[in-house]
């Protein structure tokens, strides 16, 4: 039978109709130049039959990914051969005209064959956006997923959406292929593809720390009251209670994971499944189990005293040693069914032990320790007292012990003790540090103290918290190489009594380094200058150095200079001009010294010279100039020794000259007074005894009639000079009679002393009552006009009352 032509063999333009026979294999559309090609746009497409009576019609399609521009070919020719079983094949050509136009295309990677690729982490947000296609032009634009089964979302704006309920997390990678076709408004349309990679997380998993508990609480718990808490590690970790949901017993904060009741308990049992979650990715989850005993009121837990247990004990307890002795009783009375166990931190709970209701010290509490020291030096435990019976009921002993240190180690002396230092160190120079060290804790509580304290054999002192050594006073003085410093070192704060502690005496060695004097090339010098303007004018610079040759050295000019003329600037010497008018030579010693120390070591450089006035004519010199071997000179070395007394020394000095020279005044003024006249020394007697009685004037004589009471004056008798007539007064009632000039009798003078009138100066004399007896008299108070009785050394009596020898009275003769 004949094979009728397929439909559409004709080209776009041209083609024609060819009869053929039987049924007909589909067409295989080649072209020029691009059959058989990569970048053929065209595929090869089999027709098969669709019935018995019914042709099969071939299609021609663009390959995947293949692109047709018209200006780089506008037509195809396209050969399709078709042949019947039996029978000779036919060929007919078919003409494709490609023309310009509005098209829509995909950029490369997202039209390419692997399609673009999107590397996203496993733990981002369900819903986030992964991934936006733009393609060109842009706007209007529909976007189809073309393959189903991913969790992937693509929306039709292009946006490529993680799963609603996140990526599973996984340690391996996960891949997600979408295909899509994009259609712009038009209808144009092209494809491409997007290839999402989901890589493992980094961060830490949701992970619950006590996966199961068990919990009793009390039957008759209200509401709202604390059963537990479940807590888990994480990012934004969420909790929520999986089963039972009915009846709900219990609620839990969505947060903290704190479980609480909703009402009233009753005794029961329930399980409890908690789920704790990443908020940001709920695949990444964790559960735990939480069994809930509400116990009846009826059964009591066992009591026990005491119920708190704080203690200290020294750190030197011996293990074994009973600490307490819990006395705890069931509710039923019986003791022997009571359970002891100790709960608490491992760190605390391993230094405790329990033998029965004796709680011991298991192992030795080392205050020194650094795990003691973690431990902040307090030991905590939880005695647990279990009842039998079901279910079991048990109480609990908190219990609390601080451990308190005891010294008992000494303090250590660090090896190595020996210091050197300069012998001109100055004032405040450190030395060194002593460093030692205590195995009582803590180890830094010490204190430094030098025995004997400083001095001048020990002219250094130590920092009592560092440990640091000065100098304080001159060293080497008397000459030595080294000193012995005894160093007491003394714990702190390493007992519980301040009074216990120990100390160790550690002996620090220091070694005094020579400072050697300076030198200088050559020693003495001899110079020749002229005279110039100016201000300065430099004569030679000195060459001295010092051990080491580094050291700082001073200069100082120490004789020779003479108005001043010469100056020092550090080793340069230089000549102040001040209108010389003739030559003259300067003989310059110069001191030379390293460090600032006492006492220094210096050297003295002798300088000569010969300064000639720039106005002054030198006469040539016939002198021949003898070469003198130099000799070595001699380098004299001055010590200088000061003395300064201290202060208590110039105190008591001064108050002993003060006190000498009071004494010499005193010595001084008594032998003065002693050579004064004795009668001087009588009138002030008698100027202290009382008031002076008027002299008698000359001529005037004195009646000493017992009928008058005073003595009356008479005109022709003559008594001592004197300027008024002086009544002579009466002593006690005595009176005296007898003739005032020349012998006779005169009545008894009682006087208590005598005196006597020695050119011009008193002399006491004893004085006595005639016949020796009666009381003595009073002496008169003026010893200008009255005078008491007695005798000369030559036996010449006085008168009583009278001056030289106005008047006379018997008395015995006594001398001295």
């Amino acid at each position: 039978m004949p094979c009728p032509p397929p439909r559409g063999w004709a080209g776009s333009r041209g083609g024609r109709r060819d009869a053929g026979h039987g049924w007909c294999r589909a067409p295989v559309a080649t072209g020029p130049g691009l059959s058989q090609t990569a970048g053929e746009p065209w595929v090869r497409a089999d027709a098969s039959p669709s019935s018995s009576s019914s042709s099969s019609v071939p299609q021609v399609t663009l390959r995947a990914g293949a692109e047709l521009d018209a200006r780089r070919v506008n037509l195809y020719m396209l050969a399709l051969h078709a042949a019947c079983p039996g029978e000779e094949e036919v060929t007919k050509w078919l003409f494709v005209w490609v023309t310009a136009g509005h098209t829509l295309r995909c950029d490369a990677p997202f039209a390419s064959a692997g399609g673009d690729v999107v590397r996203v982490p496993a733990d981002v947000a369900p819903r986030a956006p992964l991934h936006v296609v733009l393609p060109q032009p842009l706007g209007g634009l529909t976007f189809r997923l073309r393959n189903d089964g991913t969790p992937l979302t693509l929306t039709p704006r292009g946006l490529v959406l993680a799963p609603a309920s996140g990526f599973s997390p996984s340690k391996d990678t996960q891949t997600f292929r979408l295909e899509m076709e994009v259609t712009d408004r038009h209808g144009h349309n092209c494809s491409g593809a997007v290839t999402v990679e989901v890589l493992p997380s980094h961060r830490p998993r949701v992970t619950i720390l006590e996966p199961r508990q068990d919990v009793t609480v009390p039957e008759g718990s209200g509401p709202l009251e604390v059963v537990t808490q479940v807590q888990a590690s994480g990012d934004n970790v969420h909790y929520a209670i999986l089963s039972p949901t009915v009846p709900a017993l219990f609620t839990i904060d969505e947060l903290t994971g704190v479980i609480r009741s909703t009402g009233r308990l009753e005794v029961a049992r329930v399980r409890l499944l908690v789920r704790a979650y990443n908020a940001l990715q709920p695949a990444d989850q964790a559960t735990a189990t939480i069994n809930v005993t509400v116990q009846g009121r009826d059964r009591q837990a066992p009591s026990c005293v005491p119920a708190l247990y704080v203690t200290q004990v020294r750190e030197t307890v011996s293990p074994g040693s009973t600490l307490v002795t819990l006395r705890c009783a069931s509710p039923a009375g019986a003791e022997g069914f009571l359970s002891y166990a100790l709960e608490g931190p491992p760190g605390s709970r391993s230094r405790f032990r329990m033998e029965g209701p004796r709680l011991q010290v298991n192992t030795t509490l080392d205050y020194d320790s650094q795990a003691m020291a973690a431990l902040g030096f307090q030991l905590t435990a939880t005695v647990v007292v279990t009842a039998g019976g079901q279910p079991p009921r048990s109480t609990r002993v908190p219990v609390l012990v601080t451990v308190t240190p005891v010294n008992e180690f000494p303090p250590e002396c660090p090896r190595g003790l020996t210091f050197t230092v300069l012998e001109t160190a100055p004032f405040g120079s450190v030395v060194g540090y002593v460093n030692g060290t205590d195995r009582d804790h803590p180890p830094d509580s010490l204190e430094y103290s030098l025995e004997g304290g400083s001095s001048p054999a020990q002219p250094f002192s130590i920092d009592t918290h560092s440990g640091e050594i000065r100098v304080v006073g001159p060293l080497g003085s008397p000459p030595r190489t080294s000193y012995r410093l005894p160093v007491r070192l003394t714990d702190t704060h390493n007992d519980l009594d301040p009074a216990n502690r120990r100390s160790h005496l550690c002996n620090v060695a220091v070694r005094l380094q020579a400072v050697p004097e300076p030198r200088c090339t050559p020693e003495v010098q001899e110079l020749w200058i002229t005279a110039g303007r100016g201000s300065r004018q430099p004569v030679t610079h000195l060459a001295c150095w010092g051990d080491p040759d580094t050291a700082a050295l001073s200069y100082a000019i120490v004789g020779g200079n003479e108005d001043g003329r010469f100056r020092l600037d550090g080793s340069a010497l230089s000549y102040v001009p001040d209108g010389l008018a003739e030559p003259r030579t300067f003989v310059l010693l110069v001191e030379v010294w390293g460090g600032p120390g006492a006492p220094r070591r210096s050297t003295v450089v002798a300088l000569v010279v010969h300064v000639t006035p720039r106005s002054t004519t030198v006469p040539a010199s016939t002198t021949a100039r003898h070469t003198t071997p130099r000799k070595k000179p001699l380098v004299v070395t001055r010590t200088e020794a000061v003395w300064r007394p201290p202060a208590w020394f110039v105190a008591v000095l001064t108050v002993s000259g003060v006190l000498l020279l009071a004494s010499l005044s005193c010595l001084a003024r008594s032998l003065v007074c002693s050579r004064r006249a004795p009668s001087k020394l009588l009138l002030a007697e008698r100027h202290r005894q009382g008031p002076a009685l008027p002299r008698p004037h000359r001529g005037t004589t004195l009646d000493l009639s017992p009928s008058q009471g005073a003595p009356s004056a008479r005109q022709g008798a003559r008594l001592a000079p004197g300027p008024a007539p002086v009544p002579w007064p009466h002593t006690r009632g005595s009176a005296s009679t007898g003739p005032i000039n020349g012998g006779g009798t005169a009545a008894p003078c009682r006087c208590e002393c005598c005196g006597a009138l020695r050119g011009g100066l008193s002399r006491r004399w004893p004085c006595r009552s005639p016949g020796g007896g009666g009381s003595p008299a009073r002496c008169p108070r003026d010893p200008r006009t009255a005078w008491p009785c007695g005798t000369r050394a030559g036996g010449r009596g006085r008168a009583c009352g009278g001056r030289g020898g106005a008047r006379q009275a018997p008395g015995r003769d006594q001398a001295g």
